[in-house]
């Protein structure tokens, strides 16, 4: 695959991702679940509309600008969902389609950040090898802050205490 094939498959991808989160979204019955499918929704939207700008100033100038904004409107997604968490009684209130949803989506996360991992490594370009080793660490805090979640809904208990700062004095 060369390389606008690839910029035109990341934008496909960021595109299916977005339309599968906002489904998963509007579906779950859990807030926590559904910020994080909400939150992630945004992010695929933002990643999209930054490589399709991308994809069109390649198409017209034939080259890869000198200034690409390595910057993706922020979202502390992983800030965003814990907040919600701290809320024990919010573990419960899910089904088994959410955890469903959420390996699925953990997949597709992992997916992504090999795919981009890979398109940078083909790149001769500092500046775009920088850009797709961007988008694959973007992807990789999806993906850790998915699995968390997981690991939230599916014991509760045993993430609580992992993520208590209670009594942790170091001694």
């Amino acid at each position: 695959m060369d390389r606008m094939s690839s910029i035109e498959f990341a934008i496909q991808n960021e595109h299916s991702e977005m339309g599968y989160y906002l489904e998963q979204a509007k579906r779950s019955k859990n807030d926590v679940v559904k910020l994080l499918f909400e939150t992630l929704a945004a992010d695929e939207k933002e990643h999209m509309n930054q490589i399709r700008a991308l994809h069109e100033e390649l198409t017209a100038r034939g080259t890869w600008p000198e200034e690409v904004a390595i910057e993706i409107k922020g979202t502390a997604i992983a800030e965003r969902v814990d907040e919600l968490k701290r809320d024990k009684a919010r573990a419960s209130a899910h089904d088994d389609d959410d955890i469903t949803a959420l390996k699925k989506s953990a997949e597709a996360e992992a997916r992504g950040a090999e795919f981009y991992t890979d398109l940078a490594g083909k790149c001769d370009n500092p500046k775009e090898r920088e850009f797709f080793r961007f988008l694959a660490n973007i992807e990789r805090e999806h993906f850790a802050s998915i699995r968390d979640s997981i690991f939230y809904l599916e014991d509760p208990e045993a993430w609580f205490e992992e993520n208590s700062r209670a009594g942790m004095d170091g001694g």
